[in-house]
């Protein structure tokens, strides 16, 4: 029995690339061992604030200065019990402006935390080894050799965060040119491929990561 978190960002809520790849893994990883369950954030539905209080970028114990309120170091906890509780990680979006979405920086803020998820002298790393699935999409062709290569500013962000500040073992899958239409038919016929093979990709890894508790 394993759980997983599942994370989505993107504004569209109909059509999405993301959200269907994401849905993907979640979907091979519940119905690959019985008990397997998902907690499903849609970001964009459920918007995050932007971190109210600098205290919340330190656990209690390593808190220096004034308290954050109460109602937002609730939240605070239940988005950092969330990751803590889960087996694995998916996070689903698209770039948007070259980066990540606005309700996906939030909930890092919220969660990247040295003293809880992130190390500390009292906290060490919690999540070392956990797997991180990020699923990232992208308008235009950001693969090596185009223009474009090297400008996707999301990815490396979360596999920075996720990766060598909380320790967990990111795996990325991107899939390009989601907005190759049929003015541009070589394009989208590159886009399919890459998003069909990204899709049997995530159903296997999906799989994977939700039998992983049976070999224990």
């Amino acid at each position: 029995m394993a759980t997983l978190l599942h994370l989505d960002a993107s504004a569209a809520v109909e059509g999405s690339r993301s959200r269907a790849l994401t849905a993907a893994l979640a979907r091979a990883f519940r119905e690959a061992a019985p008990g397997n369950t998902v907690v499903h954030r849609d970001l964009h539905a459920e918007p995050l604030p932007h971190l109210p209080h600098p205290g919340l970028h330190w656990a209690a114990p390593v808190r220096t200065g004034a308290a954050p309120d109460a109602a937002s170091a609730a939240l605070q906890d239940r988005l950092t019990a969330e990751l803590l509780g889960a087996d694995a990680l998916v996070v689903g979006f698209p770039l948007y402006n070259y980066s990540l979405p606005s309700s996906l920086k939030a909930w890092i803020d919220h969660v990247h935390v040295p003293g809880l998820t992130a190390p500390s002298a009292v906290s060490g790393t919690p999540l070392a080894g956990r797997a991180a699935v990020v699923v990232a999409t992208r308008g235009g062709d950001y693969g090596p050799g185009a223009p474009n290569e090297g400008r996707d500013l999301a990815t490396p962000v979360l596999e920075l965060v996720l990766g060598e500040e909380m320790g967990m073992a990111v795996t990325s899958v991107a899939v390009n040119l989601t907005l190759a239409g049929s003015d541009r038919p070589e394009q989208a016929r590159r886009s399919e491929r890459e998003y069909a093979e990204a899709l049997a990709a995530l159903r296997a890894l999906g799989g994977r990561l939700g039998r992983c508790r049976e070999k224990h």
